[in-house]
């Protein structure tokens, strides 16, 4: 018979991780509730902003999100004409998401909010805290935990 092993929840990475996400999207998404925007849908407009159009695939890998779960979030974005799906011009089988018009207002109204949520957690958890968990995150995020398994 296989030994138990005794688990602390306490100890738990992935729970402490989620734990601390989702206390922080609460902060951003109070802010963001003003303009209509959620944490993930004003990343999304951002990094589009930031990168130009993309196909859903490659957004979804930056973003480190599933398909699935992008689709999910871009839906209200594309309702709102915040941003739409055109034929990619190198490839007319694909289609990529590009910031519309509308979109790049709400997001610069958003960049308020976003700036207000940060200095929030920035005063809270402090500056320097912020900067050093910035950069675990990262490269958390760049670790290749598949070949650890």
């Amino acid at each position: 018979m296989p030994e138990l092993i005794d688990s602390n929840p306490a100890d738990c990475n992935c729970l402490a991780v989620r734990q601390a996400a989702r206390h922080m999207t609460q902060l951003y998404d109070r802010h963001f509730a003003e303009i209509g925007l959620r944490s993930t849908q004003y990343s999304i407009l951002s990094r589009l902003d930031r990168r130009g159009p993309l196909s859903i695939n490659a957004l979804a890998a930056q973003m480190v999100m599933d398909r699935t779960t992008l689709g999910r979030n871009i839906l209200p974005l594309q309702r709102d004409g915040l941003l739409e799906a055109q034929a990619s011009p190198t490839d007319k089988r694909s289609k990529e998401l590009h910031l519309t018009q509308a979109g790049r207002e709400c997001l610069r109204r958003a960049r308020k909010q976003w700036t207000k949520a940060q200095d929030d957690f920035e005063t809270a958890f402090g500056a320097p805290q912020s900067a050093a968990l910035r950069d675990m995150l990262r490269a958390v995020v760049s670790t290749d935990l598949g070949a650890a398994a």
